[in-house]
């Protein structure tokens, strides 16, 4: 019994040099077969989709119009492979939503290619629910975090019934002439708007769940930080051409308007890529949209990727992307400038000096000096070739805080909320002030953050919802916090400011549109499975670590040494796996 136990350890040892190549070969071609199979569905699957959506299309443009075919025989496919493969289409989600606003008027401002990107997240969102559930993996990825999301639903239900199910249940204005519209008569379809408004309010909260199961290891991380930053880089650079058509008069933009019509931003003045803008260099006004639709979602985007091309620039293993991370910085900063909005020139640069102190990046000398050096030249280059733009921008700033300081807008916003309640405890009903709402009915503008979302679910709704993302800064910061992984912490770190950073700020909504509400909760979401990816880095370690043990020909080579630092086998092993990676 004792030799043949042990002829079958010494059999389980190791392999031959020729089984193990046999079996090299076997799963070589096994994968192949696989590959070949997921691309002869891919094929079956789009043309079966595309030939059905041509029929559907056909159809539509003989009854209805030939852009609703058109978008019939686009959407059909891509609905059917967003579902079916739901991690490409977020990947391909992300790439799109900041070219949405170029495409869609590009093609024709139709309401359906406003949904165009909902086309792809909303059959993403059901497919990768599905996979999860035959897989049995939890579709809840932080239950601390349900008993405040139930909180801000159920405050949202409550005046989605109470609030805007009474007002459809009112007569129409038309019968009450002298009565005050949407309040004591129906105006439009309360019910319709409510539900497009917690569409717009918690629409995008799924993401968390999204971008948990997107990324699976430290190389998808930084898959997507480089991401960011080279869509960043290439978005900058379009709205600087656009830019520069409209100051050598290739484009007109609103210089040539009549009164009021200087100072307002106009689809009519479209330039090259984004949608409407102002362009009244004579009066001193300049609002650039970039890529999107309008300027101030540009200005939003700006801030985000100062936060996102920080990240890759100091916290990137690779010096290399680093490098790539400092030009999106310095694309961020010359853009911010150039764009004409305030609120990117103001924030970018303070958000930065944030960044640099709460991510302990400041103490960090080797790394913070030279990068810190690069842009400084890079922006005293475009400040030495655009002096005047500069100069402009600051005195338009500075002009425009002395007018109207953000203070006494944010308190006026409140004073104006406030007395349009009434007393009422669950607001005037969602999507009262929400944009995208006014098809259904009479909207009220709201600029402010924390007054629009009183404003629609009123004083509960609002402490909910504060509720709500205190728990989500919370949760995250305990998250990134628990990451040993170098790398993995100092990305965690900036993805987790911008995350403080948006949950408290009131200027502006940017969580009611895009890009903000879509990166808030991604970041949100990367964040809670730093921990999880950090846990499998170092099984990983552990695993390189045992093989070299093992292996008399590492240990003769002496890969594995002792430092004179004091470095031990650990650190070494570490050191030789992000060299690896990178």
């Amino acid at each position: 019994m004792v030799k043949s136990r042990s002829k079958s350890k010494s059999s389980k040892k190791g392999k031959t040099p020729s089984e193990t190549t046999t079996l090299n070969l076997k799963q070589q071609l096994a994968e192949k077969r696989r590959a070949q199979r997921a691309r002869k569905e891919v094929i079956q699957t789009i043309t079966m989709t595309a030939a059905f959506g041509a029929i559907i299309g056909v159809l539509l443009a003989l009854v209805v119009d030939p852009k609703a075919g058109a978008a019939a025989v686009a959407g059909l496919p891509c609905l059917v492979l967003s579902y079916k493969y739901p991690r490409k289409a977020l990947w391909a989600f992300m790439i799109y939503m900041p070219f949405s606003g170029t495409i869609i008027y590009a093609i024709g401002n139709s309401p359906l290619l406003q949904l165009a990107k909902d086309g792809i997240y909303i059959p993403a969102l059901i497919g990768l629910i599905q996979e999860c559930k035959q897989q049995r993996k939890p579709i809840i990825v932080a239950k601390s975090l349900m008993v405040p999301l139930g909180i801000l639903c159920a405050s949202s239900l409550l005046t989605l019934l109470f609030a805007n199910g009474a007002q459809q249940l009112l007569p129409p204005c038309s019968d009450l002439p002298g009565m005050r519209r949407g309040i004591t008569c129906d105006d439009g379809q309360p019910i319709l708007m409510g539900i497009l408004g917690l569409k717009v309010f918690l629409g995008y909260i799924p993401l968390i769940f999204c971008a948990y199961y997107l990324i699976h290891s430290k190389k998808e991380l930084l898959f997507l930080s480089r991401m960011f930053t080279l869509l960043a880089i290439m978005c900058c650079s379009l709205a600087f051409i656009q830019y520069m058509m409209l100051k050598t008069g290739r484009c007109a933009g609103t210089q040539f308007g009549e009164g009021s019509e200087l100072f307002k931003a106009s689809l009519d003045a479209r330039c090259f890529v984004g949608g409407s803008l102002l362009y009244s260099p004579q009066v001193g006004q300049i609002r650039l949209p970039g890529t999107f639709v309008a300027p101030w979602q540009w200005g939003w985007f700006l801030i985000s990727n100062a936060f996102f091309s920080f990240a890759t620039a100091f916290s990137d293993p690779s010096g290399r992307w680093r490098s790539v991370g400092l030009a999106g910085m310095a694309s961020v900063f010359v853009l911010a400038v150039v764009s004409g909005q305030r609120i990117a020139l103001a924030l970018v640069p303070t958000v930065t000096v944030i960044l640099m102190v709460l991510t302990g990046q400041v103490t960090n000398l080797k790394r913070f000096l030279p990068i810190l050096g690069g842009l400084v030249l890079l922006l005293g280059i475009a400040a030495t070739a655009f002096p005047e733009v500069v100069q402009e921008r600051i005195d338009s700033f500075i002009g425009r805080w002395e007018a109207a300081p953000a203070d006494d807008f944010i308190l006026h916003q409140f004073a104006f909320t406030w007395s349009r309640l009434r007393g009422s405890l669950i607001g005037l009903g969602l999507g009262r002030a929400t944009n995208s709402a006014r098809v259904f009915g009479k909207t009220s503008l709201v600029e402010t953050w924390f007054p629009k979302v009183m404003h629609e679910v009123g004083p509960l709704g609002l402490l909910a919802f504060l509720i709500f993302v205190t728990a989500i800064t919370v949760l995250t910061f305990k998250a990134y916090r628990s990451v040993k992984n170098k790398d993995l912490r100092s990305i965690g770190a900036s993805y987790w400011v911008f995350i403080l950073f948006i949950s408290y700020q009131t200027y502006y909504y940017p969580l009611d549109v895009d890009p903000v509400a879509i990166y808030y909760w991604l970041m949100t979401g990367i964040i809670l499975k730093l921990p999880e990816i950090n846990r499998q880095e170092q099984e990983e370690l552990e695993k390189l670590e045992a093989a070299q043990e093992n292996d008399p020909k590492l240990k003769k080579k002496g890969r594995i040494k002792a430092s004179k630092k004091g470095k031990g086998k650990r650190q070494k092993a570490k050191d030789r796996v992000r060299a690896i990676k990178i």
